[in-house]
């Protein structure tokens, strides 16, 4: 018994250390010699490193940060739970929300992330493939309309309730559907905490659009 609870919690710590992986400061560290959080919103996500640095360095950010959610959900085929069951389904909500907060608040980088956008992405992925396939539909049309990054994912995120309750939820296990339902209302709450700022600043018509640019808008130093 105590070595399960101790697998357990080191698969717990385990998510949460990847999802410390603070891909925003680490890729602009080794390839632009900057670290993305003096610049722009200050922020270590993909959105702002699509501002200061350009598509070709926001894009394996953004896949990468998804990579390390969905890492995080798999983590629970260390364990002995069985597949397809509550408990199975409920740890791997456990492990997505860890990693989640672990990009939010990284051990490896003083514990100043990035928004959480792309790790829960990738924690939807693993989960319901379904649900990540319309909620990430609803972020591009989002985006293309209003340029905003921000307002996409909020709205993105008060629309997942909805995908997984109502339009997915009658395919859903029986052993899944509580626990399903229940994350994606958490899920929901913390992209919009982690955006409350950016809420803010639309209300206000003081939030940047985002631009596709190639270059980095800033001058890189050289090494």
């Amino acid at each position: 018994m105590t070595a399960t609870v101790l697998l357990y919690v080191g698969l717990v710590i385990a998510a949460y250390l990847l999802g410390s992986i603070s891909n925003a400061v680490w890729v602009g560290k080794a390839l632009y010699y900057i670290d993305v959080r003096q610049y722009g919103s200050k922020n270590a996500g993909t959105t702002n490193v699509l501002r200061v640095l350009g598509w070709k360095a926001a894009l394996p950010v953004f896949i990468l940060d998804m990579a390390k959610g969905a890492a995080a959900v798999c983590l629970v085929f260390f364990s002995a739970l069985q597949p397809e069951t509550n408990s199975f389904v409920g740890f791997q909500i456990l492990l997505g929300l860890t990693a989640m907060l672990g990009h939010i608040f990284p051990v490896f980088a003083g514990f100043k992330g990035g928004k959480g956008v792309a790790t829960i992405a990738g924690v939807v992925s693993a989960l319901h493939p379904s649900a990540m396939a319309m909620s990430l539909g609803i972020f591009a049309v989002c985006l293309l309309i209003s340029r905003y990054v921000s307002l996409s994912s909020v709205v993105t995120a008060l629309c997942f309730p909805f995908i997984v309750i109502v339009v997915f939820g009658k395919w859903l296990n029986v052993e899944e559907t509580l626990t399903l339902k229940l994350f994606s209302i958490v899920a929901m709450a913390i992209i919009l905490i982690t955006h409350r700022k950016n809420m803010m600043r639309l209300w206000r018509r003081q939030e940047g659009k985002i631009v596709f640019r190639k270059r980095p808008s800033i001058t890189i130093p050289e090494k």
